[in-house]
Order: C-alpha cells, then structure tokens, then sequence
C-alpha cells in the first residue's frame, strides 16, 4: 500500500508547470468518439482518469497511438461496440460522458453509473431530460445507463432548460447535439472553462456551438465531424491548488502555463488572505510571507468560486487569524476531509452545508485519509504546513486528478515522498 510522506514546514521556492485540464480532458476525449477521422489532441494530463477513459475507449475498438508524453493520435472510425464494460465505467465519474457521445454518433448506448469520488448523490436527471428533448430514451436498469432513440438513429434538434446549472449535463446535451438533425437549444447552461474548451474541440472538428461560457448555448448539428488537432486548456483546479499550499506553507513560487483569468475567483479569496498574487500573461507568481487572515467563502458554479477547490481552501483557512466560513453551495457531502484536518488540530465545526473555522496557530503532522480527490489534495496542503510528519493514505483517489503531484511540489522544496508500507489485510495470518 501506498502512502504520502511529508515533513512540513518548509517554504516552498521555485516554479510549477501545469498540466491539461482534467474537466476538460474527461469530456473532449469521449468526444473523439463523434469524429469520422483521427484526432491529434494534445496537452492530455497523465492520471488515472484519462488512462481508465482511453482504455474504455480502446475497448469500444478505437485506435489510440501515442506521439509523446501528453500527444495522442485516436482514430473512432471503426467503432464496433457501443457498451461500455462494467468493470471499467462503473470505476469512473465521467463516464457518463460516453453516453451523449455514443448515442449522439451510433443511436444507442449502454453504459454504468459513474462511480469516482463520493460528494453526494450524483442524479443524472438533467442528461436524461436533455436526451429526451431530443429524441432519445434513456433508462436506469440495474446500474446501466441504457440509451436509444425513439426514431431513426440519430437525435432531433430540441429546446432543453435545466432546473439547475449542471456541468454535466451541459456537456453532455452538447456531446449528443453535435451530430443532431437541426438545433439545440441549452438554456441556464453552466459557464466553466471546460465546456468553453470542450466546444472549441467540437468546433475545431467541424460542429456549429455558439454561446459556450454564456447561459444559452446553441448547437447546431452536423453531418459528420472531421479529424483536426486540438491542444487541452490548463487545469484551473491544479493550478488553484498549488497556489492555495504556496498560501498554507509560506514561500514564492511561479505557477505557469496557466489562463490568469479562469484563476479569478480563486485569487481574489488569497488576496484577501493576505497572499500576493502577481498576474503575468500565461503564469501566476504566488508569495507569502506574513500571516494569513480570515475570509468567507461559498462555492457557486462559475465565475463563482469553484466547489473543486473547497477542501483546499478550507486547509489553508486553519491556519488564518481569526474565524471564516465556508458554504458549500454545489456538493452534498464534501466536508468529509474535516475530521482528518482535526487530526491534525484543526478548530472546525460543520452544520449542514456550513463549515466554520477558527484560525489556530499550527497545525501538527498526523496519520490522515485522502476519502476524495480534492480532499487528499487538502490533507497535501496542510502536511506541507504542519509541524512534524503527515501520511496520507488512499492516494489513489489524488492521483485521479493530479499529474507528478509528488514530483511538482518536492521540486519546489516540498519534503513529500512516496513510502511503501504492508497491506494490513494481507498482512493478517491465516487462520484454520
């Protein structure tokens, strides 16, 4: 089993390069389904959610050829199989994906639930209303998404509101409105970097999307997408997080390749943290060197604060003079990380959907438990700042999302290894 090592209290000096989006990946690779030719898509994120997706994919009978560390060739011209294997999709949050594009392409799907981290209930209700005002049937049948047309195989341009701004669904309605006989309408569509990134690809391949980054989009269908060559944004959330453990432990650092303004919402919280924050045309230079002060937050979809970057803002929040408050305006069940930050002599108290946070003067290194992806990434920020020795195990689920994070940050003078320890399980005698 393995486990993170960090021994804090080490200012961090230096540069970070960051990697593709992964919102943007987990959505725009799917969408190479779509295409008719092969698509050269570069700045792919090297983690454990894009390899589980590729392989999805390979299994579908797409032809994948590597051109280096973060270029792919792939090649959905001879798709022979429209399901997804169960082993496979059920281990991952966004192959949900797969369906708008499968059905959007071919006229049917069957794909599991997505599975990824546990932030609450996860109702596709929003895809399936959007499918449906386009022609299409979808069903729930023991854990499979079973997608088809009511007629012919391809989806009917339709007029979609959804009841709430879902990332998801405004991806997916896209996916499947791509290749649709007429236009598609979404409205109280949801604005994130990704989908901007995720319709520029489409549009790239030769679809007809206006409106992504506003509230209506408008989709007009085509008869086939081409090949091309499309390179991924930058990850907004990484990027975000390694500014808020610049925050925590102190220190200068220069975060590059980076979109300055998809970091808006998430600098102007550390600037009133009293971080400096120094915007440059593709890098971000982050220093701190005083004491941190108290601030309130609420994540909202965006330009709102972003719900991705909760845990981790709520880390360096610890340590800030004075009381903050956080409110979680997206997720159901994303404070699970509080108990392990009070390991490790956090103040918190949580109500519902509230967290409120009584700056200490240190936190201590301890024994703690990644149970998210975001969550692991908070438990990383506050060892960086704790006084003495932080494990942090189930890093699997940090590694869904974050590309060399050990490499990245022990670059910058992070003390953060990766040990090896027995399986306690496994190590267990065997008895009769």
């Amino acid at each position: 089993m393995k486990k993170y090592q960090i021994i804090g209290g080490h200012k961090l000096h230096g540069s970070i390069e960051i990697s593709g989006a992964k919102n943007a990946a987990v959505a725009i690779l799917p969408a190479a389904l779509l295409v008719d030719g092969v698509c050269r898509i570069e700045n792919i994120p090297q983690i454990s959610d894009v390899t589980l997706i590729l392989q999805i994919m390979q299994e579908l009978g797409a032809q994948i050829k590597t051109i280096n560390r973060t270029t792919m060739e792939i090649d959905c011209s001879h798709i022979v199989n429209q399901r997804v294997p169960q082993d496979m999709g059920r281990k991952i949050r966004a192959s949900y994906y797969l369906v708008g594009a499968l059905m959007g392409r071919f006229g049917w799907a069957e794909v599991p639930m997505p599975g990824g981290c546990d932030l609450g209930s996860r109702p596709i209700d929003q895809h399936i209303k959007g499918f449906a005002a386009m022609g299409g049937a979808v069903d729930v049948v023991s854990g499979v998404i079973c997608g088809k047309m009511n007629s012919g195989n391809r989806f009917k341009g339709g007029q979609v509101y959804l009841d709430i701004v879902s990332v998801g669904a405004t991806m997916n309605i896209m996916l499947g409105a791509a290749l649709a006989d007429g236009m598609t309408i979404i409205e109280n569509a949801a604005k994130e970097p990704h989908i901007v990134d995720l319709a520029n690809f489409l549009n790239s391949m030769g679809a007809d999307i206006m409106g992504a980054g506003t509230d209506v989009i408008k989709i007009r269908g085509v008869e086939r997408l081409r090949g091309g060559t499309y390179s991924i944004i930058p990850d907004q959330i990484e990027a975000g997080t390694y500014m808020a453990a610049v925050a925590a432990a102190g220190g200068e650092v220069r975060i590059c390749n980076v979109i300055p303004k998809h970091l808006d919402c998430i600098t102007a919280k550390l600037l009133e943290m009293g971080v400096e924050v120094i915007e440059e045309d593709d890098t971000v230079l982050v220093r701190r060197d005083g004491p941190l002060t108290r601030t309130n937050i609420k994540t909202m979809p965006y330009p709102g604060f972003p719900t991705d970057m909760q845990s981790q803002i709520g880390a360096v929040l610890c340590l800030a003079q004075g009381t903050s408050v956080i409110t979680e305006g997206v997720w159901d069940n994303r404070y699970r990380y509080v108990d392990e930050l009070r390991r490790m002599g956090a103040s918190i108290q949580v109500d519902g959907k509230v967290a409120v946070i009584e700056g200490v003067e240190k936190l201590t290194g301890a024994p703690v438990h990644a149970c998210d992806l975001r969550a692991g990434a908070a438990m990383v920020i506050a060892g960086l700042a704790a006084e003495g020795v932080t494990e942090i195990d189930s890093i699997h689920h940090i590694e869904r999302g974050y590309e060399n994070l050990v490499e990245k940050l022990a670059a910058v003078g992070a003390h953060i290894r990766v040990v090896e320890t027995p399986d306690e399980e496994a190590a267990q005698p065997q008895v009769g």
